[in-house]
């Protein structure tokens, strides 16, 4: 299979060392996996190049090739590159898409960041995978986000996304846990992006299988 092809983002865990309580992040990862995460994006933005590349090698290696889960990079296209990740993740101030389509070719995974409506409307006529309309709740994972979408944010995505006929999976990420994914997932998105959530779980384990409980109709 291409990357490109794959669709089923589902349960998506994106990295955060510092909110790992002091455990190996590639522990964190492996135990998330193992447990039914679906896709992984390595977010490690006070890593140096050399040492976000030497972690995502060894992803890549556990996560990609022994479990045929795509791992993500977020918005370095180099390091996407670099480790044979499946794709990247992009956001509206990173490389724009069709740039890093002709860096990355036509089999990996290109996701990109929608904040707001009309980045959405703009969003989904690119080459991509999947798009994720962000934050759907105040975070404190990320301090430079838009406002929060809320539920009702994501009903009206879904329903745009609708109207255009649009195939494109819908993601969403911020403030997401184990209370309100139900919630979320049923005003008609597709796959949510799990931070501090998985990351800062005592259990994980338990926490993904709880989360994935949340996709069953």
């Amino acid at each position: 299979m291409e990357w490109s092809d794959f669709r089923d983002f589902g349960l998506y865990l994106v990295t955060d060392q510092d909110l790992c309580l002091g455990r190996p992040l590639t522990d964190v990862v492996l135990q998330a996996v193992q447990a039914g995460v679906q896709a992984v994006q390595i977010r490690e933005k006070n890593n140096n190049t050399r040492d976000f590349l030497a972690l995502a090698k060894v992803l890549v290696k556990e996560v990609q090739v022994r479990h045929n889960i795509p791992v993500i990079i977020n918005d370095r296209v180099d390091i996407a590159l670099a480790c044979g990740a499946a794709g990247v993740h992009l956001g509206q101030s990173d490389m724009p898409v069709a740039d890093a389509r002709r860096l990355m070719g036509s089999r990996r995974i290109i996701g990109l960041t929608a904040p707001t409506m009309q980045d959405l409307e703009r969003g989904i006529k690119e080459e991509i995978q999947y798009i994720a309309v962000s934050p759907v709740f105040p975070t404190n994972t990320k301090k430079d986000t838009a406002p929060a979408w809320g539920i009702e944010g994501m009903k009206k995505a879904r329903a745009f996304m609708t109207e255009k006929n649009c195939s494109i999976p819908l993601m969403t990420i911020g403030g997401i846990n184990t209370a309100n994914a139900k919630e979320i997932l049923d005003a008609g998105i597709d796959s949510i992006a799990v931070v501090s959530a998985i990351c800062s779980a005592e259990d994980i384990g338990a926490t993904v299988k709880e989360f994935l409980r949340a996709f069953q109709k």
